[in-house]
């Protein structure tokens, strides 16, 4: 299926979120206008574009899932990535949080022990705070790098869990007389392991299914259990 590949290489690299033509896809493709139709429209059935008036058209979350499909189909993991922002994987890990009732803030700024932090995403459903890096790679990371990703986020949502009496971190979380923060690292494809020290490396096309499971298997993970008994549990 290297055609399909290559025609949704092309739809990642030209569309940029927005509307492209059936012709620009077909030129940068270099396939003939039949075959590239055809590949239109299974993409289309697979629910993974939409066609319009000679137009192809794509969501945040379709043009993850297309980037994901490039990859099961052999594409370079480092080619792929290129065509994506980062605020995609934002966007759609986002998206992913609120459906399963997390109320989300992105790129929360706050200070602590003299410094500044900011945290991709900050998700709260009580009494989970899920503290999320998204990763948009580049290239492949060798164990060793990643194992530095996950610590440094380990780090951050430690930051976090202890900065909720700072009046710029405005967050229902803030609120709570208990709060069980998990650091958690989202990235494109996977990693070359699913934990490091109990925090999870979850692939984004998994993060639906990780999210299910979160709120039985929290207790397994790493995590920093806050108390404010001072506070009143509303």
């Amino acid at each position: 299926m290297q055609v399909l590949c290559e025609v949704i290489i092309s739809i990642l690299k030209v569309s940029k979120g927005e509307p492209i033509s059936h012709e620009l896809v077909k030129k940068e493709a270099k396939l003939p206008s039949e075959t590239t139709e055809r590949l239109l429209q299974m993409l289309q059935s697979y629910g993974l574009v939409y066609l319009l008036d000679g137009f192809v058209q794509t969501s945040v979350s379709q043009r993850v899932r297309l980037a994901a499909r490039a990859l099961e189909l052999g594409a370079d993991y480092e080619r792929v990535s290129g065509f994506l922002g980062w605020k995609e994987f934002e966007s759609i890990a986002a998206v992913a949080l609120e459906k399963h009732g997390y109320t989300v803030k992105l790129n929360l700024r706050f200070r602590h022990g003299g410094r500044r932090w900011e945290m991709d995403i900050v998700a709260c459903r009580r009494p989970l705070v899920v503290c999320v890096d998204c990763k948009h790679w580049h290239h492949g990371l060798y164990p060793s790098k990643l194992r530095e990703v996950v610590d440094k986020q380990v780090k951050r949502t430690v930051a976090f869990s202890e900065s909720l009496q700072n009046p710029s971190v405005k967050l229902e979380c803030a609120s709570w007389e208990e709060a069980r923060f998990v650091p958690v690292v989202v990235s494109l494809v996977p990693a070359s392991f699913k934990f490091h020290n109990g925090t999870p490396v979850v692939p984004i096309l998994q993060l639906q299914d990780f999210l299910v499971q979160l709120p039985m298997c929290s207790d397994s993970l790493r995590k920093f259990d806050r108390t404010q008994p001072h506070l009143k549990t509303v």
